[in-house]
């Protein structure tokens, strides 16, 4: 099962950090108010940043390393993302 970590830019311009297995679904979760409590209230949201994880456990990991980033470096990190289309 393919696990990904990512981070949605809220309408507010703040970032949320979090984990899936199915990036589309929970960006449509997260602009229907359902995704998270955070980004219920911060709508709509957009993907910037996304990072395919061999696992879950993985993904997890990934999604706390980058949480505890401070919002310069993940700006950085958004910056040097270049999507697979």
């Amino acid at each position: 099962m393919n696990c990904y970590c990512y981070i949605v830019e809220c309408a507010d311009g703040t970032f949320y950090t979090g984990w899936t297995t199915d990036p589309e679904r929970r960006v449509i979760q997260h602009n229907k108010g359902i995704g998270a409590k955070y980004t219920s209230t911060r709508r709509p949201v957009k993907l910037v940043y996304l990072e395919e994880q061999q696992s879950r456990t993985d993904a997890m990991r990934r999604e706390l390393a980058i949480k505890k980033l401070k919002r310069a470096q993940k700006s950085k990190l958004i910056e040097g993302y270049v999507p697979d289309e």
